[in-house]
């Protein structure tokens, strides 16, 4: 099983969880700019932080076999912070860089005027950079929050399978499923989605358009859940191609129109099973 994690915080993670990842098929994975737990007290800060995306974890990830990439944005928590506003402009910097595959995480968060005025400026920057984007909808009032985000998205101008919305469930997916946009589906304890309703989701909506992550981060969350789902799946009837395609061939398309994906020299437990390793560049 060959598994592409597309929303993992690595930052908040230890080496122990990059050999299990590894060892459980994780070959690849996106890590979106979030909110780190503790209140940022300047926009210098995000400049070390965003430099530690696009250099040192990807060099960690590395020492474990594993293809890291990276989401750049102000999220939408810190939006609502005067002091993080500055962060929209250092934000062209970092959208030029390799593996830089969207922009995100953007949306979201208490549904303020400042978090909309955050999400629309930062749709206008993946626009300009011909990036797809990462749409974080809300904690609370949920269904109200993704169909907001869906007008935001349709008067910017981004095509919608440029655009994934993150961590719907039962109460959002028919909304984004009749969009034309991504579903993202977040496997997360306790908060969010497990692998039994997942493959609930996947009988009844199917397998086209589907990102299944594990969201892991500070709290807790487990890294290997992405492999739950698809062990779940084949106990439900999927195919194992079914499964390759939701964790693997589905991140590799979306994060693929980005034109950064660097896949090339991933290793195998059996090379022999795949058809071979495309480096998505310019794609």
């Amino acid at each position: 099983m060959r598994i592409f994690d597309p929303h993992i915080h690595m930052t908040s993670r230890t080496t122990s969880d990059y050999q299990a990842m590894y060892d459980a098929g994780v070959r690849a994975l996106v890590e979106p700019a979030f909110w780190l737990g503790q209140p940022r007290t300047s926009a210098a800060t995000f400049i070390d932080y965003f430099d530690s995306l696009i250099g040192w974890e990807p060099y960690r990830a590395a020492q474990y076999g594993i293809q890291h990439h990276c989401t750049i944005a102000l999220n939408p928590k810190e939006a609502n912070d005067p002091r993080c506003r500055e962060v929209l402009d250092l934000l062209p910097r970092y959208l030029e860089k390799d593996r830089v595959v969207a922009v995100g995480e953007i949306g979201f968060d208490a549904m303020t005027e400042a978090e909309e005025q955050a999400f629309v400026a930062q749709l206008e920057l993946a626009v300009a950079h011909e990036l797809p984007v990462l749409v974080h909808t809300p904690h609370r009032d949920k269904a109200t929050g993704t169909a907001r985000s869906l007008d935001i998205v349709a008067a910017s101008g981004i095509a919608p399978s440029q655009v994934v919305l993150d961590h719907l469930n039962e109460t959002t997916v028919a909304q984004v499923h009749g969009s034309g946009c991504w579903m993202g589906f977040s496997i997360y304890p306790d908060t969010k989605m497990d692998p039994d309703r997942m493959v609930r989701i996947l009988l009844e909506y199917g397998t086209e358009r589907v990102l299944v992550n594990s969201a892991a981060d500070w709290g807790h969350s487990d890294p290997l859940l992405t492999r739950a789902t698809g062990q779940a799946m084949l106990a439900a009837g999927f195919t194992e191609d079914d499964v390759d395609r939701v964790l693997w061939r589905n991140p590799v398309e979306f994060y693929g129109q980005s034109g950064r994906l660097e896949l090339a020299g991933i290793q195998w437990a059996h090379p022999s099973s795949y058809a071979g390793n495309t480096v998505l560049r310019g794609a």
